[in-house]
């Protein structure tokens, strides 16, 4: 057994100084059959629920606040969970992790489809987060501590091709079964279920990693003050400019906390002999920028999925299945770009160049879908789309993939769960924030299309379901209508558009992480710290 790896058994599985033969590629597909269907289910949790979201807050009587949380408390629970989950799979056996991961996301799912409330519904969406986050946290650990580096850009494809399809099945079967009288949208929140059920019985036979025992020790302080920052953070972006105003006491006192228990959770890093996040990893550059573009990719991907099915049912009136069906050339873009890339980066092991082109891509894409309008051609909007996904997919893999290439195998699970935690804390920010600009923006436009329509306007608006909710637009009288559908549409594109600066700030950060080829070996020299 490699020296350089006594802690996690991330070398083992194809280190030649092992004595063993390599893994042949079917032996890696058989092993990671569990992991990508477990994948699938984290990613579908996501999306199914999307186009079927205007429907379940109707129902349960939640307006746009609920909406944002119904996506946000999933985000929130899987940002701050996420480098525990890295941590505890540098210490533990990560087969059991991940088994365990899908059971903690599929009694989530049973209790969220009996939900009675919206509140109910987001507490059932924070324990589905805390699997969810285990998933995609350890599918790229398990993927770094089988397959080298060099050979790790083909495998990770795959993994953005499953991303791919759960993300265009996700709100396709969503929308099908809100649309579908017999099953509702409950069902949601079932149908995934099965999956995992499977995903646990494949994990189980094909998942074979070596468990190597230690004395160990949970850094459970650490995730408890990361946690609590983060939370009070999102909660004050939700709230701010609704409940109190931007600048108010209130403000001072959430961001000031955040801030304080930020603090706090550094000191208790500085001191713990297993961090949840080891600070050490920042002083490598690579690490750092790779974060730092990591959490503002998120606002851009989160941004992309979460607001679409609104601009789709809302602003278009179409049905939930059909909204599934006209995002499919961004997911298309996604699939592509994902895919394509990690074969290249496999041949060639260089990376960056992806990197920037990606950064470059999501920013015009965003940019350009800051236009939409709830009568804008959807040609248009498919190319806007399009562009959008093919810059995803170039930039989420591939962050993870140059931050592995740079660290000792005993620090493979925090590094990239670092990079994973960035990504999930600028998604949970951004919708927060952005679901909060788009229900200022909306109320505005609605406000500036009422006064047109004169005071009559206002009393059939609160008949047909206006107010604080989620409009019904099929009670409404026409004028109305096209005065709800231009503000979701108008606000929807202010949403793209102040998402834009995020993707540029992400490309310029990309510019400055220097490119280190990818190795050919599972096992890093400590000179990779």
């Amino acid at each position: 057994m490699a020296t350089t790896a006594p802690a996690t058994g991330a070398g083992e599985a194809r280190t030649d100084s092992s004595g063993a033969a390599p893994m042949t590629h079917r032996q890696i597909m058989e092993a990671l059959s569990g992991l990508l269907l477990g994948m699938f289910v984290a990613i579908l949790s996501s999306t199914i629920v999307s186009n079927a979201l205007p429907q379940i807050i109707t129902d349960l009587g939640g307006g746009q606040s609920a909406y944002t949380w119904v996506v946000t408390a999933a985000l929130l629970s899987m940002t701050a969970t996420t480098p525990l989950w890295g941590k505890l799979a540098d210490l533990f056996s990560k087969k059991l992790l991940v088994q365990i991961a899908l059971v903690i996301y599929v009694a989530g799912s049973v209790v969220a489809g009996l939900s009675q409330n919206t509140g109910m519904l987001i507490a059932c969406r924070v324990v589905q987060g805390i699997g969810v986050g285990g998933l995609t946290a350890l599918s790229q650990i398990i993927l770094a501590a089988m397959i080298a580096p060099r050979e790790r850009g083909r495998y990770s494809g795959y993994l953005g091709a499953v991303f791919a399809v759960a993300t265009v099945g996700g709100p396709l079967l969503g929308g099908v079964i809100t649309d579908t009288e017999w099953l509702g949208w409950r069902w949601c929140f079932y149908v995934g279920v099965p999956f995992a059920v499977i995903a646990l019985l494949v994990l189980q036979k094909t998942l074979k990693l070596p468990v190597v025992k230690r004395e160990v020790k949970v850094d459970w302080a650490g995730a408890f003050f990361i946690s609590a920052a983060v939370s009070l953070l999102l909660i004050w972006v939700t709230f701010a400019g609704d409940k109190y105003d931007w600048m108010s006491w209130q403000t001072a006192v959430m961001v000031g906390g955040s801030v304080l228990l930020g603090a706090v959770f550094v000191l208790v890093e500085s001191r713990a002999s297993e961090p949840i996040i080891p600070l050490r990893l920042f002083r490598n550059r690579t690490i750092t920028l790779a974060s730092t573009a990591s959490l503002f990719v998120g606002v851009a991907m989160f941004a992309g999925t979460v607001f679409f099915s609104q601009y789709f049912q809302l602003a278009r009136n179409e049905s939930p299945t059909m909204s599934g069906v006209l995002t499919i050339p961004m997911i298309g873009g996604l699939f592509v770009s994902s895919t394509v890339s990690g074969m290249i980066i496999t041949r060639t092991g260089r990376w960056k160049a992806w990197l920037i082109s990606g950064g470059a891509l999501a920013t015009a894409g965003l940019g350009l879908l800051g236009t939409l309008r709830y009568d804008t051609e959807y040609w248009h909007i498919a190319v806007f789309m399009a562009v959008l996904g093919l810059g995803l997919g170039m930039m989420m893999q591939n962050l993870v993939l140059c931050t592995q290439n740079q660290v000792a195998p005993s620090d493979l699970g925090a590094a990239s769960s670092v990079v994973t935690f960035f990504r999930s804390l600028g998604g949970a920010i951004g919708v927060s924030a952005l679901g909060a600009v788009m229900a200022h923006r909306v109320t505005d436009y609605v406000k500036d299309g009422m006064a047109e329509l004169g005071p009559k306007a206002a009393a059939a608006l609160g008949q047909g379901g206006g107010g604080g909710g989620i409009p019904d637009m099929d009670k409404l009288p026409a004028p109305i209508r096209t005065v709800m559908e231009s503000a979701y549409g108008h606000g929807v594109g202010d949403v793209f558009l102040y998402s834009a600066p995020f993707a540029l700030l992400a490309f310029l950060v990309t510019l400055f992480i220097k490119e280190v080829a990818l190795k050919s070996s599972t096992v890093t020299s400590e000179d990779g710290r």
